[in-house]
């Protein structure tokens, strides 16, 4: 089996659309169009039923705008009929198509149209839910909000037993919005390190800069929810970013990711030459010194340009002998020593 994540070579960009498409096929795909023109990797939604997330008896518990959580859940959730349409729309737009599945038959609707998995941080504690969508033999994403460390163990252990190891972990704070001072972007480290898997992050503060923060220090995977207007109506608009934030959004991680470099401190980049030349110091004469003289430490300067000698090798220089006149000011070079 290949592994998926470790063989990306840039941060994976995902769009999470989820509910926003407000139950319009349209929108959904005018939302794919938008993620692909900001240069997202993927456009993401979400699969569930009220039936199988909720019990009816949770039904007097108010969500969204004082709908009750059936009214909600009905009113959000993607149509799974629309699944193979979306999947080739984002196909021919460029974008990998996928989704989190929240029963045991949205996982097999899924498997026939995408090639990854999403499990919510919701259902990180759902092991027959992670055991049968890892069984199918597909790259993973786990989000861990609310998790400790035991329950993310837990889930990688089920994939695991399941005989899939292309797993990745998204730190998640879940809240929405969430406040920056809860991300804990550290702990992509650690899980990184306790479980030797990629790790990213599933951003739920507002804007992108938590985001971005995030590439800089390691993210393989950011997913930001994202809407054409955070002032439609719906339970994931309010912070979600918009089209112009989400193609702000690729644009500094890519060049994040430029910037990180290979870590090697092997000198000027050939973009520094021109300032190496001129901005480097190196030895100078302080004074006119004659031909024959035996130069000094105190006939010696160093300033800029650095086009003579190197400055720790002024000792090295002092005690020789000046093969020709020197003027004032000059850089020195070996062709002026005997």
């Amino acid at each position: 089996m290949s592994d998926f994540w470790r063989s990306r070579e840039r941060t994976f960009v995902v769009a999470e659309i989820g509910s926003n498409h407000n139950r319009s096929l349209g929108l959904a795909k005018e939302l794919i169009d938008a993620a692909a023109s900001s240069g997202a990797d993927a456009a993401k939604f979400q699969i569930y039923s009220a039936s199988t997330l909720y019990s009816a008896k949770d039904d007097e518990r108010l969500g969204y705008d004082g709908a009750n959580v059936t009214k909600l859940i009905e009113g959000a959730a993607t149509p799974r009929e629309w699944l193979p349409e979306l999947s080739d729309y984002c196909a021919a737009r460029g974008v990998i198509f996928f989704a989190a599945p929240f029963d045991m038959a949205a996982v097999d609707e899924l498997d026939a149209v995408s090639g990854l998995f999403k499990i919510a941080s919701f259902e990180i504690v759902d092991l027959p839910l992670i055991r049968n969508t890892a069984s199918k033999g597909k790259p993973m994403i786990i989000a861990t909000g609310l998790a400790n460390m035991g329950e993310i163990e837990d889930a990688v252990t089920a994939c695991k037993e399941s005989g899939n190891s292309d797993i990745a972990l998204l730190q998640c704070a879940s809240c929405y919005p969430a406040p920056p001072a809860i991300m804990n972007l550290r702990s992509m480290e650690t899980m990184r390190r306790a479980f030797g898997a990629p790790v990213g992050l599933s951003d739920h503060t507002l804007g992108i800069h938590i985001s971005t923060a995030a590439v800089a220090m390691g993210a393989s995977i950011i997913e930001k929810h994202f809407t054409i207007d955070r002032t439609m109506k719906g339970p994931d608009h309010s912070f979600a970013i918009e089209p112009r934030e989400l193609a702000e959004l690729v644009r500094e991680i890519r060049e994040i990711e430029s910037a990180l470099g290979n870590g090697m401190k092997t000198g000027p980049a050939a973009e520094e030459l021109t300032a190496y030349g001129y901005a480097r110091r190196s030895i100078h004469s302080l004074v006119d010194i004659k031909k024959g003289t035996v130069i000094t430490k105190d006939m010696l300067i160093t300033k800029r340009p650095g086009h003579g000698i190197r400055p720790k090798y002024i000792s090295w220089v002092a005690g020789r002998r000046a093969a020709r006149d020197i003027t004032s000011d000059s850089w020195i070079t070996m062709e002026m020593l005997d």
